[in-house]
């Protein structure tokens, strides 16, 4: 202990103290605990203004936040919830145990929902509303290991049959039940992904946001709801778990509730074995602004609380740290007793009527159905602030000598026989000794008192969860010609493709129809991108409109915060910004209102930072669009290694349902959007976007007749020689690296007599997409002519070789070379970024035009159509140092 702290727990007048003490037994025992709060603040506040120095402590005793004469009692049926909560952990673990008899090593978790079936039973029963209730529908994050339960008790409602139980993890070829919560594989059912650790909370925090930003924008009534999100105690070491906790604070989200389940232990042991996870995060949330339920001990243990006259069993509550818990848990009532009540003489005497078993029973907070019901309800009717619920519980509880409370628990998929009847003994299910080695599942009857509890329940909340209800509306989207502007050439006006779709962004919000469902969302960056005059037109959203004058005031694009504001100005953070964009992007399936959410980012820190969070995005059916500004490798000259972007399109690419695309000129980007828009708010198809903008300006040229098709399907003839010489290529681009390619034509043409066909590959992605389609058609229609990809039809016939330079590693344009017709070559900007100007990072990279020129000179070289001197000679005036390093040497 510090010498400060020391002073501060010396009494030198120990009368004096226990007439404040005694003071304080009077207030609480006459007024009650509220009003010695408020008086403990008021000398607090004296103090502190009195200049003594009082240092913040975070925490509270062990103990439950809510003492039992304040405690909501539950109205329900309490027995008839006990024998249902026990049918659904029986089957629970029979989905689990059954599985693996099957497919031995499919996996699948016992343990977390063991420890937390009361916890999602009192909430299904008491507090969640589903969609139908008349205040809509709560949201409910899943702990993504808990899916059996879940299923299990839709399993009891009858919206899943005993087929698809026995078919938990076997999805594949048939019908069956995804291993977690994934809205792509039962789109009916699980709304939220949140088994990658630490994506539940930060989605959770900027769900319950955009549900206060579409109220009060007038969108959708959403007062009466609430965003419930259960995460485990091991989770919260994940930095997205914690990381935007402040947030909620900040935007008084009192319509978020957590539910961490303490359980103490993580995969492979304690999560805070030497510590106090509970007391950890209770100081963390308090200290961020949340207000805190500490839900620690059962009914069970009341008296003996009540009966502590000498503060030792406070006192041992506090010094003991998880590894000690879970030892207590795992070891039984006699071990308890010895090294738990063992401490102090008071103690042996507290306990010393009850049995070991007495003693084992003692139960944890988060398995006292009633006590949970009291911390629910606190917690629903909590305002100003959002709420955190520190729930403990023992993992694997009921699982006896097969896991309950030990390391390996976590990992068990099967139980013995001997564990087996344990089980059912311990929870009374109707399964007779002959029937355990099976483990079936049981049902009771539909008119059954439990059958018809558990339906009367979910009726009287507005229908079962979780439930995915997606609209099917279709919205009117503007057609392509609103957008002529960015068809028509600029003439000589340079701008970027940023800029185009600002412009865009600008027309797409004075739509009549779609332009208050657009939601703009950018992380900090609003001014690089040329937003700034937005802030004006559009507003900033802010919980709290805007309390001071800003400083800009006297200017056009002055900074405004706007209750009502359309712009989401996420500050930095790109994962709060894509969580952001994640809620809105399926508002219409959470909220049954469609939005069009734009998040526009720094390219370099959008797929490769939160990459997690994109992959997420397919799975929740998101729809709309991520736009990587400042994109390439060498366009953002002067950044360097940590910013140029030279490989999002590769990460794009393994999102099945992302659309991506590299656009060159305005009149694409325009025909992308537009068609985009179509697609997900027009034809109800469950894809999201993902364009790279650049920040280099050029003049646009107007859109070549019937280009449309071309674009969205990745490539189009941009320019064609009439008069074709002997030596001939056809040369690919994307991006800005496009301009360099079409300066590459000239050259070859004017210095080296060689024409080109000059082809715009807005998406290489998309058009490998095709290529295995077609390839996967022929392989299972051997009798027919095979299908040609896109690829082919454009390229067959066209003479000459290949070549294609874009601002990407060479693997985006690798995608296509199995469906190329002829001889393939590949620039790209693999390696690390530098800083420099353009020029000399398109020289570095080895992508420009004058590199284009010697590639293309080099594969003509090889198809005897020039001399390879001709190549030599291009390499020696081009400058080009043949034995200088590579750029991706290492």
């Amino acid at each position: 202990m510090a010498a400060d702290d020391a002073k501060l727990v010396q009494d030198s007048d120990p009368l004096e103290s226990r007439e404040w003490l005694e003071a304080l037994d009077a207030v609480l025992d006459h007024q009650g605990p509220e009003r010695a709060h408020f008086l403990l603040e008021q000398l607090i506040d004296k103090a502190r203004r009195s200049g003594s120095f009082i240092p913040f402590r975070p925490n509270t005793a062990y103990l439950n936040t809510i003492p039992p004469h304040l405690e909501q009692r539950s109205p329900g049926d309490h027995e008839l919830e006990w024998r249902i909560r026990s049918i659904i952990r029986w089957n629970a673990m029979a989905m689990v145990v059954n599985a693996n008899r099957e497919h031995s090593g499919i996996g699948g978790h016992i343990a977390s929902f063991a420890s937390s079936a009361t916890l999602y039973d009192v909430g299904f029963n008491h507090f969640w509303k589903g969609a139908d209730h008349p205040d809509g529908g709560d949201l409910i994050y899943i702990q993504g290991h808990v899916a059996p339960g879940i299923y299990s008790r839709a399993f009891l409602e009858g919206r899943l049959s005993e087929e698809q139980m026995k078919r938990f993890r076997m999805e594949a070829l048939q019908p069956g039940l995804s291993s977690y919560p994934h809205p792509w594989l039962q789109p009916d059912f699980w709304q939220f992904p949140t088994v990658s650790m630490g994506l539940g909370p930060i989605t959770a925090i900027y769900q319950a946001r955009l549900m206060k930003y579409l109220e009060n924008r007038g969108l959708v009534k959403a007062s009466g709801r609430k965003v419930w999100c259960f995460c485990g105690d091991g989770e919260m070491d994940e930095p997205e778990s914690l990381g935007a906790i402040d947030i909620a604070a900040r935007e008084k989200l009192d319509n978020l509730i957590f539910v961490i389940n303490c359980n103490l232990q993580r995969l492979d042991g304690p999560v805070r074995g030497n510590g106090k996870i509970i007391q950890e995060l209770e100081g963390t949330f308090r200290g961020a602004g949340w207000n805190v339920i500490k839900l620690i001990w059962g009914s069970l243990w009341d008296p003996l609380i009540a009966q502590d006259s000498s503060g030792h069993l406070l006192q041992v509550f506090n010094e003991t740290v998880d590894g000690e818990y879970q030892n207590y848990k795992a070891k039984g009532g006699k071990y308890t007793r010895e090294n738990f009540f063992g401490k102090f003489p008071e103690l042996r005497r507290l306990v010393e009527t009850m049995s070991d078993e007495d003693i084992a029973r003692l139960n944890r907070g988060g398995h006292d159905p009633h006590k949970i019901y009291a911390a629910y309800a606190a917690a629903s009717q909590h305002t100003g602030s959002p709420t955190v619920i520190l729930a403990k519980t023992v993992k694997g509880y009921g699982m006896g000598e097969a896991g309950e409370g030990q390391n390996i628990t976590h990992q068990q998929k099967k139980m013995g026989e001997d564990a087996l009847r344990a089980f059912r003994d311990r929870f009374r299910i109707p399964i007779s000794d002959d029937q355990i080695a099976s483990t079936p599942f049981y049902k009771p009857a539909e008119d059954s008192p439990e059958i018809q509890y558990l339906k009367a329940r979910r009726a009287a909340l507005g229908g079962s969860l979780p439930a995915r209800r997606p609209v099917k509306t279709a919205l009117s989207i503007p057609p392509l010609s609103s957008f002529e502007k960015l068809t028509a050439a600029t003439g000589e006006r340079e701008i970027s493709t940023t800029m185009a779709f600002v412009q865009m962004l600008q027309t797409l919000l004075r739509d009549k129809n779609i332009g208050k469902l657009i939601v703009p969302i950018v992380p900090d960056e609003a001014r690089t991108f040329g937003m700034e005059a937005m802030f004006r037109s559009l507003g900033i959203y802010s919980v709290v409109g805007q309390k001071y004058q800003p400083e800009d005031a006297d200017q056009l694009a002055f900074y405004k915060e706007d209750i009502k504001g359309q712009i989401l100005e996420e500050g930095i953070t790109e994962a709060g910004a894509m969580s952001s964009w994640l809620a809105a992007a399926t508002s219409y399936a959470n909220h049954g209102q469609p939005l069009l959410p734009f998040y526009i980012f720094y390219s370099m820190f959008g797929f490769q930072r939160i990459g997690d969070l994109c992959w997420a995005a397919g799975d929740a059916r998101a729809r709309g669009f991520l736009l990587g500004a400042t994109a390439g490798r060498t366009t953002l000259n002067g950044e360097g290694l940590q910013h140029e972007d030279g490989h999002s399109h590769i990460y794009s690419a393994t999102v099945p349902n992302c659309l991506s695309y590299d656009p060159a000129f305005s009149y694409e980007l325009a025909v992308i959007v537009q068609h985009g828009l179509q697609q997900m708010y027009g034809e109800n198809r469950d894809v999201y976007y993902y364009l790279s903008l650049y920040n280099e300006n050029y003049p646009h040229p107007a859109m070549p007749a019937g280009a449309e098709s071309g674009i969205i399907k990745g490539m189009y003839l941009l320019r064609s020689e009439e008069k074709r010489a002997k030596a001939h290529v056809q040369l690919l681009g994307s991006g800005v690296i496009l301009r360099e390619v079409l300066a590459a034509a000239e050259l070859l043409k004017e210095e080296w007599g060689v024409t080109s066909d000059i082809w715009s590959v807005p998406s290489f992605t998309e058009l490998a997409r095709d290529g295995r389609a077609a390839e996967r058609w022929s392989l299972l229609h051997p009798e027919q002519p095979a299908q040609k990809s896109y690829v082919q039809e454009c390229l067959e016939g066209m003479s000459g070789p290949v070549i294609a330079s874009t601002d990407w590693v060479r693997a985006y344009a690798e995608q296509i070379r199995p469906y190329v017709p002829g001889r393939y070559h590949v620039l790209g900007t693999d390696g690390f970024g530098r800083s420099d100007n353009r020029p000399a990072l398109r020289d570095f990279f080895e992508i420009d035009r004058r590199w284009i020129v010697v590639k293309a000179l080099r594969a003509l070289a090889e198809e005897k159509k020039v001399t390879m001197e001709k190549v030599a000679q291009a390499i020696k005036i081009y400058g080009i140092k043949a034995d200088r390093a590579a750029p991706w040497t290492v």
